[in-house]
């Protein structure tokens, strides 16, 4: 604030100097040519006057002393005309002429900054500054690399400290930075040894990285963590998730109803249960014999503002190389950052058309939920070989950006070659 107002203080300051150095220079310019106008007139006069004399005296009408006596009371009268000169200038110089027009100028430049600063300025922000979103401006992908940063920051400083990379693999699992979250991983297990709970983290990233498959490794450290803690809640999210995607819904319901019966404090209760109606209900709709309670259903309904609903149809045209044998994939994703499934669902080729309905069911691995996102974007994916990732021969069909509460139509439209 003092900065602000020096620097208006200065403005002001070379705005006055501009008008009024060239009036005090103009004056001491006419005084100075005044003042020699004068000298020189009266040297003038003065030696007109000496040269009469003088003739006067050749001329023999004025004698010696006569002479003497005029000159020098005509030397008088030009010392007495240089001084009355000088007395006025004085007086010139005491009281300067043509203030009124600097004068002016003055008061109009005051008024006409005080006025344009009042009404175009934000001088009443200046004492009550508002307070500034650090994340204004950013997409999510640069919210979730600065949240990476920080935290490989906090890692360098206190490398011994196991807490910090636990979260920073947990970040890089959110930023899809898989490789560097299993390194994060392996560092925590090196600083305090084999747990289930880092092992879940791992086979998380290390199963996103293989594309939502169940790899070798993958079920190797699931086997493995199971067997330290049959009821670690990181490892059990991976199952359920795993079996949610590949229609497995009691093997789904289990992994999750045995997180809710372990009465652990560190889970998301409200998700959990959401998953656990979203599976019963996938399997209501593929003919299975397992009902929503009334329970369950209230609980659905009240986070249908925070789901995708979708009419999902194959395109006419396509309609022959569907085969009953075939499974459809449908799973949503951020528009920005990172491209990791919000919520995802399978059902059988033979469904459609069908109405599905996506929502925090998914979250079984990451931070981020369906439910945090504004919109996303829905692919479709109708496979003849079992697997999410299109291949020749697979039918696709793709939503760039539905709005989160929103319903939609999707339709299969193109042949993956």
């Amino acid at each position: 604030m003092t900065t602000f107002w020096i620097f208006i203080a200065i403005v002001v300051l070379v705005s006055l100097g501009l008008i009024w150095l060239p009036h005090f220079r103009q004056q001491k310019l006419l005084k100075a040519e005044e003042s020699g106008v004068r000298k020189q007139t009266n040297l003038e006069l003065f030696n007109e006057r000496l040269a009469i004399l003088e003739k006067e005296r050749q001329e023999e009408l004025l004698d010696q002393d006569e002479f003497e006596s005029l000159k020098k009371e005509l030397e008088v009268s030009l010392l007495q005309d240089i001084k009355q000169g000088a007395d006025e200038s004085l007086d010139s110089q005491a009281k300067p002429k043509g203030l009124l027009w600097p004068s002016l100028m003055s008061v109009v430049l005051l008024a006409v900054a005080g006025y344009s600063y009042q009404q175009l300025g934000a001088y009443q922000n200046i004492d009550s500054p508002q307070p500034e979103n650090p994340h204004a401006g950013m997409s999510t992908e640069q919210i979730m690399m600065q949240r990476v940063q920080m935290m490989e920051s906090a890692v360098q400083q206190e490398p011994e400290n196991s807490q910090a990379w636990f979260s920073l693999g947990h970040a890089y699992i959110s930023a899809g930075q898989y490789d560097q979250a299993v390194a994060a991983f392996d560092k925590v297990i090196e600083l305090v040894g084999v747990h289930a709970e880092l092992l879940g983290p791992k086979a998380t990233a290390l199963y996103y990285k293989a594309g939502q498959q169940m790899i070798p490794v993958v079920q190797s450290l699931i086997d493995q963590a199971l067997k330290l803690d049959p009821q670690d809640p990181s490892t059990l999210l991976l199952v359920g998730m795993d079996a949610f995607f590949t229609a497995d819904y009691n093997k789904a319901i289990g992994a999750w109803q045995t997180i809710l019966d372990s009465d652990r404090a560190d889970v998301d209760r409200a998700a959990l249960i959401n998953a656990i109606d979203s599976a019963k209900m996938r399997m209501q709709a593929e003919g299975g014999a397992t009902m929503p309670n009334d329970e369950a259903h209230k609980g659905l309904k009240a986070a249908t503002a925070k789901t995708v609903t979708l009419n999902v149809s194959i395109a006419p045209e396509l309609a022959a190389k569907v085969s009953n044998t075939d499974m459809l994939f449908i799973f949503a994703r951020a528009t920005e950052g990172p491209k990791v499934p919000l919520a995802a669902t399978k059902v059988s080729a033979k469904s459609l058309p069908v109405t599905v309905t996506l929502d925090d069911s998914t979250n079984m691995g990451g931070n981020v939920k369906l439910s945090d996102a504004t919109d996303v974007e829905v692919i479709a994916v109708l496979s003849k070989h079992g697997s999410v990732k299109p291949q020749p021969g697979d039918l696709q069909g793709k939503l760039a950006s539905i709005k989160v509460g929103a319903s939609g139509e999707l339709v299969l439209d193109t042949e993956v070659q």
